[in-house]
């Protein structure tokens, strides 16, 4: 259930956060979703880590988990300070060169249409994170490609399966 809520609120944030840069949402009200998402993940990433059933697999999806959570806490950081986000592109590199091997781990182990699901959405992913980077460190123009990346993601990649993981409807 820890999965499902965390994808919904992905989902959120990666939707509205593709329609700011589209330029349908201010600077200063993107910062709320970024802050709430951020630190839910951070918070379920806790219990994950920390919490009394932890074992190398839930320590595992914390730490990449918390690529998640960084990010929406930075995106909120640079709307707060007005940074240029170029920090933050950066770290986007990092993320996307993690992602591609957890992305081909969970391929190669995959033994279900969900595992399945989970390595196509890392290597989806991997490649949302170079886009930031392209956009926010090489300042490239593709902020409407970026966007519609990330509205696209934040549906198909985590707000639905979010909420079909809350409704039962996956397992």
């Amino acid at each position: 259930m820890l999965l499902g809520l965390s994808l919904l609120y992905v989902g959120a944030a990666l939707i509205l956060n593709g329609l700011w840069m589209l330029g349908r949402i201010s600077d200063r009200e993107i910062t709320i979703i970024n802050l709430f998402t951020g630190g839910l993940i951070l918070l379920v990433c806790l219990r994950l880590a920390l919490g009394p059933d932890a074992d190398a697999t839930s320590i595992r999806g914390a730490a990449f988990s918390l690529l998640f959570a960084f990010t929406y806490l930075w995106v909120a950081w640079n709307r707060l300070t007005a940074a240029d986000g170029r920090g933050l592109g950066w770290f986007s590199l990092f993320v996307a060169i993690t992602a591609v091997p957890v992305s081909i781990d969970t391929l190669r182990a995959a033994a279900s249409p969900w595992d399945w699901w989970l390595g196509l959405s890392w290597g989806a992913w991997a490649v949302l994170w170079l886009l930031f980077f392209m956009l926010l460190a090489l300042q490239k123009p593709i902020a409407r490609l970026t966007a519609s990346m990330s509205i696209a993601q934040g549906v198909l990649t985590a707000w639905l399966p979010g909420y079909l993981l809350l409704t039962g409807v996956l397992h």
